[in-house]
C-alpha cells in the first residue's frame, strides 16, 4: 500500500520564559507583555531589601570615617541613593522581563550608571569599604542587562578589587572582599547560564509539544477526511452506474454518501476538540461496508473484544488507514482482517505496496509506536500487502 506525497504542515512556535532568581540582585523574568501578577511580582522587592543587609560595612565605615565632613555627607547621600536605585531597578526588572537573554528594560542602563556613580563618590568617605557595593553592581549587570555587560562588569570588579588589595597600603584588609567578588562572579556566571539554558529548553519543549500536537490533529483529520472521501468517491461512482439501471439502489447509495459526509464532519469536529474515540467494532463494520461498496470481498477473522479498549482505539485508526490505502491503491478483490489477543492484521490480494512509504504508512507507524506496539508492513509471497500491529 502506498500513499500520496507528503503534505507540508505549518509550524508555529511560542516562547515563554521562566521566572528566575539569584542573589544578591536577581529579578524574575516573565514573558513580555501583560502577565498575571504572581507572588514575585508583588513581593520580589523584598529580595532586594534583604540583601542590602550587606551594606552594613559601608555604613560602619561612614560612622567611623575620618574624612572631611563634606565627604561624609556625600557618602551618606550616595548610600541612600544607591539603596533607592537598587530597589527601584530590582522592582522594574521583575515587572519588565528584561535581561537574562532579553533586551534590558528601558532605563536600566541609567540605573546601572547611577549605581556605579554612587559607589565611586563614596570612596573618599568610606575607603576600601566602598568595595562592598561591587557585588550588587555585578548582580545587577548579570541578571538585568546583557551577557556582555556581565563579563565586562565581572572583569572590572575583579580588577578594581585586586588593585585595591595589592596596590593600596592596607589593602590586604579587604582580601576577603576579593574572594567574595570572585566567588560571586562564578556564581552569577553559572546561575545565569543555567537560567538561560533552562528557558531555552522550556521554549524548545513547548515548540516540540505544539508541533507534535498540531501533527497529531493534522494526522487525525487527514485520516478521517481521506477515508471518508475515498468511500464517498466509491459510492458516488456506484450510484452513477446504478442511477438508470436500479434507481432504488442508487438512492440508497446517495443516502449512504450523505451519512458519510455527516459522519466525517462530526469526526473532524470531535477530533479537533480531542474527544474522538472510535471503537474497533464500529470501524470493522465501516471498513467492511466501504470495501463491499467498492466490490471488494471483506472477511473478518476473530473477535474485536480480544483487544483491550486502548489497543482497540489504535487498531481502529490503523484499520481505517489500511482500508483507505486498499481502496485507493491496491486494486484488491479480497481483504482479510484478523484480530487476535494483542494483534491486528489486514491483508489484501492487490498489486502490493510500492517501495516508497507515504504519509499513511508513516502515520500508522507513529500511532503504533505511540501505543507501545510494533508495526510491520510486509509483502506476502502470495501477493498483496499485509499490515500487522502487535502489542
Amino acid at each position: 500500500m502506498t500513499r500520496e506525497p507528503d503534505e507540508t504542515a505549518d509550524r508555529s512556535a511560542q516562547a515563554i520564559r521562566p521566572a528566575a532568581g539569584s542573589v544578591p540582585g536577581t529579578w524574575l523574568a516573565e514573558p513580555h507583555g501583560k502577565q498575571q501578577r504572581n507572588h514575585w511580582d508583588r513581593f520580589g522587592w523584598l529580595m532586594a531589601v534583604i540583601w542590602l543587609v550587606f551594606l552594613v560595612y559601608p555604613v560602619i565605615a561612614l560612622l567611623n570615617s575620618e574624612a572631611p565632613e563634606g565627604w561624609v555627607v556625600v557618602g551618606w547621600a550616595a548610600m541612600v541613593a544607591f539603596v533607592g536605585l537598587y530597589i527601584v531597578g530590582f522592582t522594574r526588572g521583575i515587572g519588565s522581563g528584561g535581561g537574562l537573554g532579553h533586551p534590558p528594560a528601558r532605563g536600566q542602563w541609567l540605573f546601572f550608571a547611577g549605581l556605579i556613580a554612587c559607589a565611586a563618590i563614596s570612596i573618599p568617605a568610606e575607603g576600601g569599604s566602598a568595595l562592598s557595593f561591587l557585588p550588587f553592581i555585578m548582580s545587577f549587570a548579570s541578571y538585568g542587562l546583557t551577557r556582555l555587560a556581565h563579563w565586562i562588569t565581572l572583569a572590572a570588579s575583579v580588577a578594581v578589587t585586586a588593585g585595591w588589595v595589592f596596590l593600596i597600603p592596607g589593602g590586604l584588609n579587604y582580601l576577603s572582599v576579593l574572594f567574595i567578588v570572585i566567588l560571586l562572579g562564578v556564581v552569577n556566571t553559572v546561575s545565569t547560564w543555567l537560567i538561560i539554558r533552562s528557558a531555552d529548553a522550556e521554549r524548545l519543549g513547548l515548540e516540540l509539544a505544539t508541533s507534535e500536537g498540531r501533527e497529531a490533529v493534522a494526522r487525525d483529520v487527514h485520516d478521517l477526511i481521506g477515508h471518508s472521501l475515498t468511500v464517498v468517491k466509491m459510492k458516488a461512482q456506484l450510484a452513477r452506474r446504478l442511477i438508470d439501471a436500479d434507481p432504488a439502489r442508487a438512492k440508497a447509495e446517495l443516502a449512504d454518501i450523505e451519512a458519510l459526509a455527516a459522519e466525517a464532519i462530526a469526526g473532524v469536529r470531535t477530533t479537533v476538540a480531542g474527544a474522538r474515540a472510535a471503537s474497533l467494532t464500529e470501524q470493522l463494520a465501516a471498513s467492511a461496508d466501504a470495501l463491499r461498496s467498492a466490490g471488494v470481498v471483506a472477511h473478518v477473522d476473530g473477535d474485536p473484544g480480544a483487544l483491550s479498549p486502548a489497543q482497540g482505539l489504535t487498531a481502529s485508526w490503523i484499520l481505517r488507514e489500511a482500508t483507505t490505502n486498499i481502496l485507493r491503491h491496491a486494486g484488491a478483490s479480497a481483504v482479510t482482517v484478523t484480530v487476535r489477543p494483542g494483534m491486528l492484521a489486514v491483508q489484501d490480494d492487490g498489486r502490493g505496496s510500492g517501495e516508497r512509504e507515504g504519509n499513511g504508512v508513516r502515520g500508522m507507524r507513529e500511532r503504533a509506536a505511540a501505543a507501545g506496539a510494533r508495526f510491520e508492513l510486509t509483502r506476502p509471497a502470495s501477493g498483496g500487502t499485509r499490515v500487522e500491529v502487535t502489542w
